[in-house]
């Protein structure tokens, strides 16, 4: 009787994991508008896409050079396209994460798995759907997320090269294609290092198997790359050359300090975990396969990223990838006393969050307590919040989850990284249902730039901007089609109309008598920032 009960107990615990990897995937990917700083670059390049289609080398609409290779954008067009009778552009573009993550996930199980064996793919998988600093990162229109998955693959692949070289060989190969024909040499260059190092230190992996194994996915990898740089110099070759050239300097960063140091709030709860790991192998460090490619893969990132990297928190998505499958090894030695103490922090944390959610949509949607909504209203400007049924209905099925898992659920140190991963996905899925539109009226600039291209709707031609930031620039384009030319000072302005974008804190324009104020915009919540529009007098 005791088997069946276990092959029952994995069967749950499976079908738990596939209903939060598909809640946490799917909510915030639909639903609302582009929002800066993560998705104005990829919904821009979307668009340049479909108005010029030059599908080798995709270009903001302010572009001369190339900033990142195709792969991830062709997806997220495609996907745009496919869905297009029934979603708008940005929110078809961003779907494709979808698949992207999915990938990712399956991928981080399967390191697990292979690394620490059955049970720990699972711990994986949890931990890395609780990490605080994927969440938001995930659900954006940005070719990191490409990045991500690539590794996650490549990261596999370094884990079964041991025991199927050859299967590792194809993976390590399809990392390398789908990363440097998504985010160039950012993705490859720590996964080729990774490789390389761990042959140099150590013994186990100093083999001819594993020598061919990174030679054969080096070659197989070459030809997808190759093909499209050859294609690239063909019909692109001034991109070409660009693109060259901002590989050969692209090492002047210095951003390794910032990396590690937002780790403390980033790969939390993972950081914790493979601290722990870390104190339990200590002695074993050196010895075990599992540690040396953990502590090499993340010994690479790091020193990339330092070197190649903006301090962006975007940046740093990779770095979960060894940290959460040393976080997985250590689950099963975690003592009763600190899981109980992670359980409880987990619970008081997102029943606290999920709280001031449930609370601040009913406030909104009643009126009661009013300060409460008062206090919604100034930071969303969005003065009424309309019931929506679906939205609910989701809401209350997650906390119903929630709740029950918190109740119900045998607290032991393997429940730690489900119960965290299950607070996470409810404390999300909340924000991505309840305050959906609350969040978008704060973060989005398409009724500000559909008001302006309005006001504009005779006049498309040359119109400058001052201190508008590129980001923005970018949105007006997918909003509107509205190309700025950037200028210094409005006496430098060749154009009858000047775009001028004022921010608290910064020296406000004041226009002489050769302008006329013809509109003025901001975001509803803005108290900081807005636009005016300027038209020369004759």
């Amino acid at each position: 009787m005791a088997t069946p009960r276990a092959h029952l107990g994995d069967s749950v615990k499976i079908q738990l994991l596939l209903v939060l990897c598909f809640i946490w995937v799917l909510l915030g990917l639909t639903g609302h508008a582009p929002w800066k700083p993560l998705e104005s670059t990829g919904i821009n390049i979307v668009k340049m896409l479909f108005d010029k289609g030059i599908w080798l080398a995709p270009l903001t609409s302010d572009a001369t050079t190339l900033e990142n290779p195709p792969l991830y954008y062709l997806s997220a067009a495609a996907s745009a396209y496919t869905l297009s009778p029934w979603l708008t552009m940005h929110d078809g573009a961003r779907l494709i994460n979808a698949l992207w993550l999915a990938l990712m996930l399956l991928m981080v199980g399967m390191s697990g798995r292979e690394l620490w064996g059955n049970g720990a793919g699972r711990h994986a998988t949890l931990i890395m759907l609780g990490s605080i600093g994927l969440v938001v990162s995930a659900h954006s229109l940005s070719v990191e997320i490409a990045s991500l998955t690539a590794s996650a693959l490549g990261f596999y692949a370094l884990s079964l090269a041991r025991r199927r070289p050859k299967l590792s060989s194809m993976l390590l190969a399809s990392s390398l294609s789908l990363g440097y024909l998504s985010y160039g040499l950012m993705s490859t260059l720590p996964l080729i290092s990774s490789a390389l190092l761990l042959m140099l230190i150590f013994k186990a992996w100093r083999t001819p198997t594993f020598l061919k194994t990174l030679l054969s996915a080096l070659l197989l990898a070459s030809l997808p790359i190759g093909l499209w740089l050859i294609l690239l110099h063909q019909q692109h070759i001034d991109l070409f050359y660009a693109w060259w050239n901002a590989h050969l300097n692209g090492f002047n960063q210095s951003n390794h300090l910032y990396f590690l140091r937002i780790l403390i709030w980033y790969a939390w709860p993972a950081l914790p975990l493979a601290l722990l790991g870390l104190w339990h192998y200590r002695q074993r460090l050196h010895v075990l396969a599992p540690m040396q490619l953990i502590l090499v893969f993340f010994a690479c990132h790091v020193f990339f990223l330092g070197l190649m990297a903006s301090a962006k928190d975007i940046n740093a998505l990779t770095l979960l990838l060894p940290l959460t499958a040393l976080a997985a090894g250590s689950v099963e030695h975690l003592k009763r006393g600190m899981a109980a103490a992670l359980n409880w922090f987990g619970v008081l944390l997102f029943g606290l969050i999920g709280g001031l959610i449930w609370l601040g949509w009913l406030a909104m949607l009643t009126g009661n307590p009013i300060k409460l909504k008062q206090r919604m209203v100034f930071l969303s400007g969005a003065e009424q919040l309309t019931f929506n049924w679906l939205a609910f209905i989701i809401a209350l099925l997650v906390t119903a989850i929630w709740l029950f898992v918190c109740i119900r659920a045998r607290q032991t140190n393997k429940s730690t990284v489900s119960n965290w991963a299950v607070g996470m996905t409810f404390a999300w899925s909340l924000l991505m249902t309840l305050w959906l539109p609350l969040l978008d009226s704060a973060k989005s600039y398409q009724t500000v730039f559909t008001s302006l291209d309005q006001r504009l709707s005779m006049h498309k031609g040359c119109i400058n901007s001052l201190h508008v930031e590129r980001q923005q620039a970018l949105l007006l384009n997918y909003y509107s089609a509205i190309d700025l030319t950037p200028v210094a000072s409005s006496q430098l302005s060749t154009c009858d109309y000047l775009l001028v974008f004022n921010k608290k804190g910064q020296q406000r324009f004041e226009p002489d008598g050769s302008w006329q104020q013809a509109w003025s915009g901001k975001r509803p919540a803005d108290r900081k920032e807005s636009f005016y529009l300027y038209q020369r007098l004759d």
